[in-house]
């Protein structure tokens, strides 16, 4: 990376989403005097009787949960789709336009253990989690009028997580939502111009270069994308061109296990404290087409910037304007790469 960018405001390309961002590299010097958060701090209980996640416990809408020793999923009881509604359509002048959406919105507990998350889970555990989150992606997305099953973590109560219990969620759409639907005409457009895939290409450019990734193994790499709006953004990306995650061997869904533990140590480790961030995986939609052009990858989208209590915060011109971040992708990698992968946590 030239001396030019490591300095100088300059703007960078998201192919997968066609959108641009800014970089302000000088203004990582800026005093801050804004808002503080609190400290994220984690569960300190292995059950909590007032949790509605926890195995046994009467959930907030009044049913109970089995006493599960492993996963476990359910309905939603808050769902924000409906599988049952009246379907309509509207539109006045082309400016005035609705129509109804149906959808299923599922709750996946990842453990048991109140007190657990990705990065404190060992790998066979996780293991179990990536084979839930694919039979979920089978069962939704075989049905005939879901078109779209996003899978995604919401961590930490900085990114609105209502519950600590370690989980996930799954939303299945009749239609396919606005960022996956970008990456759908970007990944299509580069396999049309170019006849090869925009994220294998990306992966071949990222591994060779190294500077931006920061970690992999046989199946998966992590790395901090180019255009990373957020400070500690990172892109996990199949090495293999896998559209979805049932087509993963054993191996590549056991290296998927491995990454995220990973990861999300590192993660835990930048600042000592349970890191918060929003997770989600995209993958091809479930539109009975083959859309060979999608390649499999999930996006981390950490807050914090610098400390555990100094955040981004998306606002004013990122929300008028352009997105932008300050410290640069390659120093963020950099950060990230040099941490230790025992968790902060477990050290003597």
């Amino acid at each position: 990376m030239s001396d030019a960018t490591k300095s100088t405001p300059h703007r960078r390309f998201n192919p997968l989403t066609g959108e641009w961002i800014l970089v302000s590299p000088h203004r990582t010097q800026r005093p801050w005097q804004g808002q503080v958060e609190k400290a994220p701090r984690p569960a300190a209980l292995e059950y909590d009787p007032e949790c509605y996640l926890c195995p046994g416990n009467a959930r907030a809408g009044g049913h109970r949960n089995p006493p599960y020793i492993s996963t476990f999923v359910f309905e939603n009881d808050y769902a924000a789709l409906k599988p049952d509604i009246v379907e309509f359509e509207r539109n006045e002048s082309g400016l005035l336009i609705a129509q109804s959406e149906r959808g299923i919105c599922r709750v996946l507990c990842f453990s048991p253990r109140h007190d657990l998350t990705l990065s404190r889970m060992d790998p066979p555990a996780i293991r179990t989690v990536v084979d839930l989150w694919s039979q979920q992606y089978v069962e939704l997305g075989g049905k005939s009028w879901i078109n779209y099953v996003q899978i995604f973590e919401n961590r930490g109560e900085m990114m609105g997580a209502s519950n600590p219990h370690p989980h996930g969620q799954i939303w299945a759409n009749s239609s396919v939502p606005n960022e996956p639907g970008k990456e759908q005409l970007s990944q299509q457009k580069y396999r049309d111009s170019r006849g090869s895939c925009l994220l294998c290409d990306c992966v071949k450019l990222e591994t060779k270069a190294a500077e931006r990734v920061v970690c992999e193994n046989g199946g998966f790499v992590a790395l901090v994308p180019f255009w990373a709006v957020w400070p500690f953004e990172v892109l996990l990306v199949s090495k293999r061109h896998a559209r979805d995650l049932t087509v993963l061997s054993d191996s590549e869904r056991d290296a998927l296990a491995d990454i995220l533990k990973r990861l999300t140590t590192r993660y835990d480790n930048l600042f000592e404290i349970s890191f918060p961030y929003s997770m989600g995986f995209h993958q091809a939609p479930t539109d009975a087409q083959s859309h060979d052009e999608w390649h499999l990858h999930a996006h981390f989208y950490p807050p914090l910037l610098r400390s555990a209590s100094v955040r981004k915060f998306m606002v004013g011109y990122e929300m008028l304007g352009t997105p932008q971040r300050d410290i640069t992708a390659e120093s963020a990698a950099k950060r990230l790469r040099e941490l230790s992968e025992v968790h902060y946590l477990d050290r003597e």
